[in-house]
């Protein structure tokens, strides 16, 4: 047997399948930006593969793990907020994403801004409310990358939940250049109790912290920044500290796999197996780490929006 190591992967969306299960077959643990996969056999594929073996695959869903969503969670279901309704979400990259590498891998027939960073908040919305998405539409702009590779550029989504709410997402690769965030990107989500309303609304793309530098050093001279996301800080120690919610989501990751991993400490065989799918099974139990079991529901909606994007954004519902 090979040794077990963790192989973080981070490729194009439409390749994420066939690499994560050439690493289960070398018995390794998985970290795998999201969206896991494209189709939802292919997730269920991965969890089964990955609990036959006993091996972790995380998924890094890394909105999960800002303080605030923590605190949300939290409070919607203490019932605070009420339940929710109507909410709109948004994220756009920036224009510049189109001279990059993406003008190789993200045309119209591998992928499209509502699966790749619309997942986000489709993730978010259910990780805080419970909720469980039953259909979903998506249409989108087509526009030509410079390497004249078409490609869906600007989206725009709406999902169904089963207690009836809508959540309507907007993204794109179009966040100007020049323009002071690093990109666009927020939540709203709107709620209703017993005679009153409640909402929740989260400000990605301005936190309070705005930066106005004497060189621009490859970007705008005035910025809004994010301290929450990674930075690297003074501390007590040598060097700099990493800190911020997508530190912290690709730690607790890398947590849950040694967590597996040292479950199986003095065993060996089939004892060693059942030790670490006991482990496996109480983090999907726990839900703040995204797991292929856990997370299904998002694949499902990736499936059913590249479905609808294939026939002009008409609606698709969920199955399963």
């Amino acid at each position: 047997m090979a040794k077990r190591q963790v192989v973080i992967v981070a490729v194009p969306d439409a390749a994420h399948h066939e690499v994560v299960m050439e690493a289960l077959r070398r018995e390794q643990h998985v970290i795998c930006v999201k969206p896991l996969v494209q189709t939802h056999a292919h997730a269920v594929e991965i969890a089964a593969a990955a609990r036959e073996r006993g091996l972790f695959v995380g998924v890094e869903y890394h909105k999960r793990f800002d303080r605030r969503a923590l605190v949300a969670r939290r409070q919607y279901r203490d019932g605070r907020f009420g339940e929710f309704m109507m909410g709109e979400a948004r994220l756009h990259e920036p224009y510049s994403y189109r001279q990059s590498n993406f003008q190789n891998w993200f045309t119209c027939d591998h992928a499209d801004p509502f699966t790749y960073v619309g997942s986000h908040y489709v993730d978010l919305v259910q990780f805080i409310a419970g909720v469980r998405p039953i259909s979903v539409s998506v249409d989108a702009v087509k526009r030509k990358f410079p390497n004249g590779n078409e490609g869906y550029l600007w989206s725009s989504g709406r999902v169904r939940y089963d207690n009836g709410a809508l959540l309507t997402v907007t993204n794109a690769l179009g966040y100007p250049d020049a323009a002071a965030g690093s990109n666009d990107q927020g939540l709203v989500m709107y709620c209703e109790g017993a005679g009153a309303s409640g909402m929740l609304n989260h400000d990605d793309h301005e936190r309070g912290v705005r930066y106005s530098y004497v060189e621009s050093a490859g970007g705008p001279r005035y910025r809004y920044v994010s301290p929450d996301y990674f930075r690297l800080v003074p501390w007590e120690g040598d060097g700099y500290k990493p800190v911020g919610y997508g530190y912290d989501s690709i730690a607790a990751l890398l947590a849950a796999a040694r967590r597996v991993e040292s479950a199986a400490e003095g065993a060996s065989g089939s004892d060693a197996l059942a030790r670490r799918q006991r482990v496996l099974q109480e983090i999907d139990d726990a839900g703040l780490l995204a797991t292929p079991a856990n997370s299904a529901d998002n694949d499902r909606v990736i499936e059913a929006a590249r479905q609808s994007l294939a026939h002009g954004g008409s609606t698709v519902k969920l199955h399963g």
